[in-house]
């Protein structure tokens, strides 16, 4: 976490903060949903972090895509916002927030699939029947869980 938060944790430790972030779920040719498993807790997600001083939120998602995975978004729409108790997250390092999460989903993309490999253990492509939630991060559970049930 670069930046706007890490400068933010300096200051207040561990305590909770609020966290804006902006994410994007890619959807390929067959419908299925790219995940990454993150290195800090071994869970699988979509693309996305904390949206920087002054960025747009979309330009966030953008970034936080091609960082994590190489891959460029052409297209983008929104699909949800995640927010309230049940993102309210704790890092295994000890770091609390509070999420506010905006979400996109693209189906057309380019690039080179290549992960993060600071934050993302492996990249993957998943059927729906296969995404099993309880390995999904806590934070981003509810907008799996949501985004299977419109899709399937």
């Amino acid at each position: 976490m670069p930046g706007y938060i890490m400068d933010l944790r300096k200051l207040v430790g561990h305590r909770t903060l609020m966290q804006c972030a902006a994410s994007i779920i890619i959807v390929n040719e067959k419908n299925q949903i790219l995940l990454g498993k993150r290195t800090d807790n071994h869970k699988w997600g979509y693309a996305g972090g904390s949206i920087e001083l002054d960025e747009k939120v979309e330009d966030c998602a953008r970034r936080e895509l091609f960082e994590e995975t190489g891959l460029i978004a052409d297209e983008i729409e929104f699909f949800m916002v995640n927010s309230g108790p049940e993102v309210h997250y704790v890092y295994p390092n000890g770091d609390e927030v509070s999420n506010i999460e905006i979400i996109y989903v693209c189906r057309k993309y380019h690039g080179e699939l290549k992960r993060q490999e600071e934050e993302i253990e492996e990249l993957k492509f998943f059927n729906n029947a296969e995404v099993d939630l309880d390995n999904i991060s806590p934070p981003r559970r509810p907008v799996v869980k949501r985004f299977i049930e419109q899709n399937s």
